[in-house]
């Protein structure tokens, strides 16, 4: 890769590096088609910047050679794609051929057969993937390192996480070395990578954007995953939705509905209604994430539109009963036995230690902290799995009937989104693995199936630091002390915001998401005024 930028740069000198760099994707596509811009100068101007970020942060897991030659091809084509000359990251278990894909494990160094229906649809749109980036071992975690390829760090501070799984992408765009990146969300796997690193994610519908060769360490019972692109604007996500849910994705993957990107949708200006909350009752988060959301829902009411108070219902017999229970169906052994196969990366031992905890003990501890440590207790219990088949079923149920009961509610309220809540600042390294738990906001979207996003809206402050000093969280419990320390140290970092819609409307929550981005910039303009 170095060799390759050294070679480029040699022949071309004076390349307007800063320039390109700082192009919006919706700008830099523009330019590239215009032919104002090369697609040669852009790649290796990303592929200079990707290098000089993962020296840094760790991010880039491999360098996907096979960009040059695809550049090639490319510059011949007369048809130019929505996304044409446009350099993008992929997160590491995205198949492409002749490629690994890992989940960070060292003994899952598969070389895949063929590209992903993604990376196609990428590649027939004009996009050219040039490097995978680093995840967590198994995926199933929100910090970012693994025993391959080792700890990815935060471009905006050292010392912290840049979230996961999706870390390596929200490192390497956050760094300003991808302008694009896709990510995969199965907990909060592009919605926390997003918040600790200040950009703009999409979590679609699980099935809107085919994951047909996109590995999976371990199938989840009950809870979909779903891929989605990672950027540092909505516009840049808008578009590239609109690239992907095209009729070759929908030929190439028919499991996928052939629903077209609703362009008139995401330019409606009509106001909107819309639900908030500041806490989902299971995990208070810091002030700062609640403060973000009542300093939205402000802005959003003089803009025109209508706030209402929501509250999601029974979030913790979601968290405990629905997602951990079906999720680890199996009590979690299918992830253990991986993790039995490769040494264990120090950032995942607690969460490690955790699932080898015998059945019986597991019931143990749940009777003997359940008054004193009533979340323990719950997960604890929920990792004890199903006795059979029958339950694994009444929990399916139980998801439906939950669904049925939240969409009710919704449009009890006569709802058209909902602004909540996303965990952050970002964590210390190592914290993630110790409270799982915290993650419960993004969680919930999961377990129903709602698109949701999310949007930087602010950063930290000495103000949010001293109040954070008083934290006493919902319970005053081990996982309340130690996102106390999890959290420290953030003045000036990245605060956002999540923004959810019903199912199968990812146009209205990017609609919703370019409202906040547009009325938080303007409000942070007039600061430095």
């Amino acid at each position: 890769m170095e060799k390759s930028v050294q070679a480029f740069k040699s022949q071309n000198p004076g390349i307007p590096t800063d320039d390109i760099l700082s192009l919006p994707l919706v700008e830099l596509v523009q330019k590239l088609k215009e032919d104002t811009l090369s697609p040669d100068v852009v790649l290796y101007t990303y592929m200079e910047k990707a290098l000089m970020v993962t020296k840094e942060v760790n991010c880039v897991r491999h360098f996907i050679p096979e960009c040059e030659p695809f550049l090639q091809q490319l510059k011949k084509q007369k048809e130019k794609g929505l996304l044409y000359g446009v350099p993008i990251s992929i997160k590491d278990h995205i198949g492409y051929k002749g490629h690994l894909t890992t989940c960070g494990f060292s003994h899952f160094l598969d070389v895949e057969g063929e590209d992903s229906v993604l990376v196609k649809v990428l590649k027939k749109q004009g996009a050219n993937p040039f490097v995978f980036t680093n995840v967590p071992q198994s995926l199933f975690n929100y910090d970012c390192s693994n025993v391959v390829f080792g700890q990815t760090v935060n471009p905006l501070d050292h010392k912290k996480t840049p979230g996961g799984s999706s870390g390596g992408e929200g490192a390497l765009i956050a760094g300003g070395g991808s302008v694009l990146g896709f990510g995969s969300d199965v907990g909060g796997s592009i919605r926390l990578p997003s918040s600790f690193c200040g950009l703009c994610g999409l979590k679609p519908t699980a099935g809107r954007l085919s994951v047909s060769g996109v590995k999976e360490p371990f199938h989840l019972m009950l809870i979909l995953g779903t891929i989605g692109p990672m950027a540092k604007d909505v516009d840049s996500l808008a578009l590239c939705m609109r690239a992907l849910l095209c009729d070759y994705m929908f030929q190439l993957d028919p499991t996928v509905p052939p629903i077209p990107f609703n362009q008139e949708i995401y330019s409606n200006s009509t106001p909107l209604r819309i639900g908030y909350y500041d806490t989902d009752g299971y995990f208070l988060l810091p002030p700062c994430m609640r403060r973000a959301v009542h300093e939205t829902r402000k802005l959003l009411q003089e803009a025109g539109h209508t706030l209402v108070p929501f509250n999601p219902p029974s979030v913790d017999y979601v968290i405990d009963e629905i997602y951990v229970k079906g999720a680890f169906a199996d009590g979690g052994s299918s992830l253990l036995a991986l993790f039995q196969k490769d040494i264990v990366d120090p950032a995942l031992k607690p969460q490690v230690k955790m699932l080898k905890i015998p059945k019986l003990v597991k019931k143990i501890l749940a009777k003997f902290t359940k008054n004193w440590f009533p979340r323990l207790a719950g997960q604890l219990n929920a990792l004890c799995g199903v006795r059979n088949v029958k339950d694994l079923w009444k929990i399916d149920n139980e998801l439906m009937v939950y669904r049925k009961k939240f969409i009710e509610n919704w449009r009890k309220n006569k709802l058209d989104v909902v602004l909540c809540p996303v965990l952050g600042p970002a964590f210390f390294l190592g914290y993630p693995a110790k409270i799982l738990g915290a993650i419960s906001n993004t969680m919930l979207y999961n377990a129903l199936n709602f698109p949701a996003g999310v949007v930087p809206v602010t950063t930290v402050t000495e103000a949010d630091e001293e109040e954070m000093a008083q934290y006493q969280g919902l319970y005053g419990d081990s996982w309340d002390r130690t996102l106390k320390k999890a959290v420290e140290g953030a003045v000036g970092l990245p605060v956002a915001v999540q923004c959810v819609a019903l199912p199968w409307q990812e146009e209205l929550c990017l609609r919703f998401m370019k409202e906040v981005e547009m009325l938080s910039n303007k409000e942070q303009q007039k600061k430095f005024i």
